[in-house]
């Protein structure tokens, strides 16, 4: 499994790289923005760990950008703490948050977890490897949705709210249920996460994502999926 570690801190990166390393891990780094974009287009990685602040492109910008193109799991590496800090990051496609000074132990018990979710398909229906729901078609061996006859690219989270949602369709999951299931119990962000992947659900699947006629909410309740 190869990772990706993008940080402007030289000595930090190679903290990393030593842990991970010694974790089995195959390591690649690099200390810039743009970099890091291009490392993830040429290189088949199975995370990326990115630092939100350097030069050149900042984690955000280089988050969008890998977005593009890649589906790779990705920890946002920050010293900023705020919550709207952290809901940007997932807003622009970050699978996880962690902020510096981080417990070494901690951040490989993340990687682990999100490596594991990413290598998961549900067996709730074994029978079948293709989901289909108004329209929507999960494929659950390439972990990717047809819309329209459109191949629509989902990160690692965004996958898994959909299917989860789309398997139990008229049933009603509050965040915390949401929160609870795809992030898992241990996680300690934010519970608007829930809000700002199901928008860019919505502006994925939806054709009018301010009227959507998929992913709906049942106000003070949670989401669901149409029957």
């Amino acid at each position: 499994m190869r990772i990706l570690v993008v940080d402007d801190e030289k000595l930090l990166v190679k903290g990393l790289k030593f842990n991970l390393e010694n974790e089995g891990y195959q390591v690649d780094v690099c200390y810039d923005g743009r970099s890091a974009v291009d490392m993830a287009r040429q290189g088949d990685y199975g995370l990326i760990l990115l630092d939100l602040m350097m030069p050149e492109l900042d984690g955000l910008e280089a988050c969008m950008e890998i977005r593009e193109f890649s589906t790779v799991p990705i920890i946002m590496l920050t010293a900023k703490s705020e919550d709207a800090d952290k809901l940007m990051g997932f807003a622009c496609g970050a699978d996880d948050y962690v902020t510096k000074p981080f417990n070494i132990l901690e951040l490989k018990a993340r990687i682990r977890a999100l490596l594991r979710r990413s290598s998961i398909v549900s067996a709730s229906e074994p029978e079948t490897n293709v989901l289909t729901r108004g329209g929507i078609v999960l494929d659950e061996d390439r972990r990717v949705a047809v819309v329209r006859e459109q191949t629509v690219e989902l990160t690692l989270k965004e996958y898994d709210l959909l299917s989860l949602l789309m398997r139990s369709p008229g049933k009603v999951f509050s965040r915390e249920a949401l929160l609870d299931t795809v992030w898992g119990y241990d996680y300690q962000g934010d519970i608007r996460t829930v809000d700002v992947h199901i928008r860019r659900l919505r502006e994925k699947l939806e054709e009018n994502s301010a009227n959507p006629t998929h992913i709906l909410t049942r106000w003070g309740v949670g989401y669901y999926f149409a029957e």
